[in-house]
């Protein structure tokens, strides 16, 4: 369960971050391996739901919070829940663009966004690297020099 106190952020487990990581990993390389559109949605709607219900109502969030944290014990520490959630409206972004790709019959950039996602995606489970969450953060800082922040 997320740790929050009022008038703070939502913050997540960042095992649960790299859990669902490894399985965004694994159906990306099927995608690729398969050229399926259809799985590739099936992914974007699990990238849909993070961002914008909640990292804890994603599939892979539920699948984590239920299986696997109650064998591992407590997180030592927690972290903002806003970096991961724009990291999924990217990979939700990428796979819009190869779910286009693939149905409408231009492969190739079904297999380079499916490709992109991917290697985010490693990043994050391999190395604990969000790709996403840096690319928030230099959002969140532009916006703060530019005064709209």
């Amino acid at each position: 369960m997320p740790d929050r106190t009022p008038g703070t952020p939502v913050r997540v487990d960042p095992r649960g971050q790299r859990f669902a990581a490894v399985l965004t990993s694994l159906v990306l390389l099927l995608v690729l391996a398969t050229g399926s559109g259809t799985l590739l949605a099936a992914q974007a709607v699990v990238f849909a739901l993070g961002a914008i219900l909640g990292l804890r109502w994603s599939p892979y969030g539920w699948l984590y919070s239920r299986l696997v944290r109650p064998r591992l014990g407590p997180p030592q520490e927690f972290e903002d829940a806003r970096p991961p959630r724009f990291a999924q409206a990217v990979g939700l972004a990428f796979a819009a663009i190869g779910m286009v790709g693939y149905l409408s019959g231009a492969t190739w950039l079904g297999i380079a966004a499916s490709a992109a996602a991917l290697t985010a995606a490693f990043l994050n489970a391999a190395f604990g690297y969000c790709l996403g969450c840096e690319l928030y953060l230099l959002t969140v800082r532009s916006r703060t020099r530019l005064g709209h922040g």
